[in-house]
């Protein structure tokens, strides 16, 4: 304590005080004296007492801290008196609990990171470990041309397949980060739909499908075209991939004083009922799922309709459809 020259210069003070105080009551009379000497001496006891009591709990935080920087979030250094050393314990208290909150987080973000890679890691493994295959085959001197053909084209089918995982990854972890700037256009609904439609109107005219569009051309919503038509398109394809030939796909769009709504329904073989739960979840595969899917598609769609702040559920049943609503609230 009294390596502190705060401290060895307040008692200083205080004991000079005290002589200059006893000195001048022994020119009064001897009582004054002896109650200057008292009061000094119990003043400076006192003090003493009070700041040496100081100086152990500021030494109990001391360890309090060094056990937090340590990790051990578990302490509770707070007590229910009031005073400016109650008031620090308190705040530090606060403190702990906040960087133990972000400890947790942080935890749970690396679980979810390490989820992540393994998930990409048996994504990409697949179509690597085929191109590695066929392009062993390929190498062969005596096989067909009807064969390398074949391989050519399935080469090709899985370096866009690994693309479009790379890119739609890209896009998801620029949502995630918060590093995408929606924009806040008003917008045609009708536009947004033409749009999104363009990118599905060749698998939809292949399976013979029927596209049924419906809806107010003065509807509008406030977004971005480009990330919302990229979250319809995910829903089309999965429309257009889960439904059979000849089925019907329909897109319709409404508003009104809360939100505006958009539509996709589709007469597919619909989605398991203990799947619905986890279709936006990324990577996630229903039991119904093409060989081909990676299961990114939906979460993407999810990620971008709720960034802007909007709302995407889905209804299904097996065998009678899918049906995907859009909000937008105003």
């Amino acid at each position: 304590m009294f390596r502190n020259r705060e401290i060895l210069l307040f008692f200083a003070t205080l004991i000079f005080i005290a002589i200059g105080t006893s000195g001048y009551a022994a020119l009064l009379s001897t009582e004054a004296l002896l109650i200057a000497l008292v009061s000094s001496v119990l003043l400076i006891t006192v003090t003493f007492l009070f700041t040496q009591w100081r100086y152990r709990e500021l030494e109990k935080l001391s360890t309090y801290l060094r056990e937090i920087s340590n990790g051990n979030y578990t302490l509770d250094v707070r007590d229910n008196f009031e005073g400016e050393l109650s008031i620090l314990k308190s705040d530090i208290y606060k403190v702990t609990r906040m960087l133990s909150e972000q400890g947790n987080h942080l935890r749970k973000d690396k679980l979810e990171l390490t989820k992540g890679i393994s998930d990409i890691s048996h994504q990409l493994k697949t179509p690597l470990t085929s191109l590695q295959v066929m392009v062993d085959l390929l190498s062969g001197s005596n096989l067909p041309d009807a064969k390398r053909v074949e391989f050519t084209e399935n080469i090709r089918r899985q370096l866009l397949r690994i693309d479009w995982l790379v890119s739609s990854l890209l896009k998801l972890s620029k949502i995630d980060a918060g590093a995408v700037s929606f924009k806040k256009d008003e917008l045609r609904v009708k536009d947004l739909i033409n749009k999104a439609v363009e990118s599905v109107l060749i698998p939809i005219d292949i399976k013979e499908q029927r596209l049924n569009i419906q809806g107010d051309e003065k509807v509008t919503f406030q977004g971005d075209l480009n990330w919302t038509a990229e979250a319809l398109i995910n829903l089309l394809k999965n429309a257009v991939e889960h439904t059979d030939e000849q089925g019907i796909i329909c897109i319709s769009w409404d508003e009104n004083a809360l939100y505006t709504e958009i539509i996709v329904i589709d007469n597919g073989e619909g989605i398991a009922k203990q799947d619905l739960a986890y279709i936006f979840q990324r990577f996630y595969k229903g039991k119904n799922a093409s060989d081909e899917s990676i299961g990114i598609g939906l979460a993407m769609a999810h990620s971008i309709v709720t960034s802007q702040g909007g709302d995407l559920v889905v209804t299904s049943e097996r065998g009678k459809g899918t049906e995907f609503r859009i909000k937008f609230y105003k």
